[in-house]
């Protein structure tokens, strides 16, 4: 068990010890920072679906109206017209098989892949580099489009992806502490009611099993929750 420092024990003592409204959460999340930096604020939440079976994963992405708060790197497998597109949209890296050398190098510095489909073809080379970080451009988040300005500009504008994991867990970020609470409020209803659509329906039972908010180094704060 990981020892935490005497701000996080001193917090931790003050949280609240049974499940309270989002609300409350976050108020008391926004109280208590754990570290002088602008931390981001996350939801970690464990899910009622059986991560074993593949019609129980639950994936999607959102556009949260007030932002992340964090400076999103895209990168851009494109060529053509696309990748002028992609460039004019504000994209920090665009290439083709150039980006796709230089990733096969150790280069990684993006937080975001986008591909056109048919830069895919060399794009699925990096399934060992992209596929752990989960950075595979994938259709149902619409990082693989001939689109490329408007998967750029809704990125960029805060755009993120939610993905259960193998124990049956989403963590995803939705601002920053110092955002207004109630921008917060408003990405985390956002947040939760896109999950909430994704509900697949083979999952029986309680589909939010637990929901806990916190900061970077912050305590986290139990919410209770309605399926």
């Amino acid at each position: 068990m990981a020892k935490h420092g005497k701000k996080y024990v001193d917090i931790a003592k003050k949280a609240p010890t049974e499940p309270v409204s989002l609300e409350e959460a976050i108020a008391f999340v926004k109280a208590n920072p754990g570290a002088k930096f602008d931390e981001t604020v996350e939801f970690g939440i464990h899910m009622g679906c059986d991560p074993r079976k593949s019609d129980q994963m639950v994936r999607g992405t959102v556009g949260l109206p007030n932002g992340t708060g964090k400076s999103v790197r895209v990168a851009v497998f494109a060529g053509g017209a696309a990748a002028d597109a992609a460039r004019s949209a504000g994209a920090d890296f665009v290439g083709n098989e150039d980006l796709i050398e230089k990733i096969q190098g150790g280069w990684m510095d993006f937080d975001v892949a986008i591909a056109t489909p048919e830069a895919m073809q060399g794009v699925r080379k990096l399934a060992r580099q992209l596929g752990p970080r989960g950075l595979m451009p994938n259709p149902k988040t619409g990082t693989v489009t001939d689109d490329t300005a408007e998967a750029v500009k809704a990125q960029k504008a805060g755009k993120v992806e939610f993905r259960m994991d193998r124990q049956g867990n989403i963590c995803v970020m939705f601002g920053k502490l110092s955002f207004d609470a109630e921008k917060l409020i408003e990405n985390a209803n956002v947040l939760i009611n896109a999950i909430r659509a994704e509900r697949p329906a083979s999952a029986k039972g309680q589909y939010f099993r637990k929901m806990v908010i916190s900061s970077t180094m912050g305590v986290p704060v139990k919410v209770a929750i309605k399926d």
